[in-house]
C-alpha cells in the first residue's frame, strides 16, 4: 500500500506569549501544497518495524518520526503485527515544511487501514498529538487555523488553488533556536494588531506576515534576499514557512510563478507546487489505499475524515 504524505506551508504566523512549558502559543494558517513524500507500508511475518528512507541526511532508525508513530500506534491497540515502511522523500527535512510530523501523520493513518484497526481520527488525533505540535494537523489537511502550540484546529473553507514557487536553501533552521531568540517586541497582541484577524475579513492572504521573520532574518539573513526576490517578481505573498529555512512565494497567476521559477536561474533548489484542498488531498491519499481507488474497510476511520471536509 502506498500513499502520499503532503508538505505544508504556513499562511501568516502571529506568537503571542510564551507558555509555563517552555513552549509558545501561536497564531498560525497551516496550508497543505501539491509537493508530496510517498510511504509505503508491506507486511512482515516477524512483529518488527522496519523503516528505509532515500533521504541520508534523515536518521532512518527508532528515533525517526514514522517508526515512533508506528510504535505507539502498536502500544495504544495491543497489535503485534509487522510492518515494513519506505519512505519517498521529495520534502527537503529542515525547511519547515512539516515533512516528518506529515509522515507520521500518514503513518498514524496509513496503518490504520493497513492493519483494519478502524480507529475514529478523534483517536488518531490524540496519537498525533503525543508525537508532536503540528502531526495533528496532516490529519485534517487543507486551510486551518492553528492556535495552542499549533495543535488547536480549526478547519477553514479553503481558498482557491494558488502557484506557489518553494526555495529551498542548502541549510536547516533549528526551529528551537528561532524561538529562544525571539525578540519579546515581536509578540503579537489578541486584538486589532492581528494581520490574521485582517485576513478573515477579506480572505486576502497577502496581508499575513510571519512574526519569526525578522529573528530569522537577523539569524539567516541570506533568506531576507529570497522574500525580496519573490515580491520583485510580483508575488502576492511571500514568507519563511514556519520558522524556515523555505522561502516561498505565492502568486495569483501560474505563467508569473513560471517566470519567477526560471529568473531563480538554478541560484537555490525551488520547485512550482500549488495549494492543496482537503477534498482534493483526501481524494489522492485514499486513491493509493487499494487498486480500487477506496480505502479498503471505508470504515468509521475514513467517515471521520470525511466529516470534516467542505461540502460541495
Amino acid at each position: 500500500m502506498k500513499i502520499r504524505s503532503y508538505a505544508k506551508v504556513n499562511f501568516g504566523l502571529e506568537v503571542l506569549r510564551r507558555r509555563p512549558d517552555g513552549y509558545h502559543d501561536i497564531r498560525t494558517l497551516f496550508q497543505w501544497t501539491t509537493l508530496h513524500d510517498t510511504i509505503e507500508f508491506r507486511a512482515l511475518e516477524s512483529e518488527d518495524v522496519r523503516l528505509q528512507g532515500d533521504d541520508p541526511s534523515i536518521p532512518w532508525d527508532e528515533t525517526n518520526l514514522v517508526a515512533r508513530a508506528a510504535r505507539l500506534l502498536r502500544d495504544k491497540t495491543g497489535l503485534r503485527a509487522g510492518v515494513e515502511i519506505r519512505v519517498e522523500k521529495r520534502i527537503p527535512a529542515g525547511g519547515g515544511l512539516g515533512g516528518g510530523s506529515s509522515n507520521a501523520a500518514m503513518t498514524l493513518w496509513g496503518l490504520n487501514e493497513f492493519w483494519g484497526l478502524g480507529l475514529p481520527r478523534d483517536a488518531l488525533e490524540a496519537l498525533a498529538r503525543e508525537l508532536g505540535a503540528d502531526v495533528a494537523y496532516f490529519l485534517t489537511g487543507g486551510l486551518c487555523l492553528g492556535e495552542g502550540r499549533g495543535d488547536i484546529l480549526t478547519p477553514l473553507p479553503d481558498l482557491p488553488p494558488f502557484p506557489l514557487v518553494l526555495a529551498f536553501p542548502p541549510f536547516p533552521v533549528p526551529t528551537p533556536t528561532i524561538y529562544r531568540s525571539l525578540d519579546p517586541a515581536s509578540l503579537t497582541s489578541d486584538g486589532e494588531g492581528s494581520k490574521m484577524t485582517e485576513f478573515f475579513r477579506a480572505r486576502n492572504p497577502g496581508v499575513l506576515t510571519n512574526a519569526l521573520e525578522e529573528t530569522i532574518f537577523r539569524l539567516y539573513p541570506q533568506l531576507r534576499e529570497f522574500k525580496s526576490f519573490f515580491r520583485d517578481e510580483g508575488a502576492a505573498l511571500s514568507l519563511v514557512t514556519g520558522s524556515g529555512s523555505a522561502v516561498f512565494g505565492l502568486f495569483e497567476e501560474r505563467p508569473r510563478a513560471e517566470r519567477c521559477l526560471e529568473a531563480l536561474g538554478g541560484r537555490v533548489e525551488a520547485v512550482l507546487v500549488e495549494t492543496l484542498g482537503r477534498a482534493r488531498g483526501w481524494e489522492a491519499i485514499e486513491v493509493g489505499v487499494s487498486p480500487s481507488g477506496k480505502a479498503a474497510g471505508f470504515g468509521p476511520a475514513i467517515r471521520g475524515f470525511e466529516s470534516s471536509r467542505p461540502r460541495k
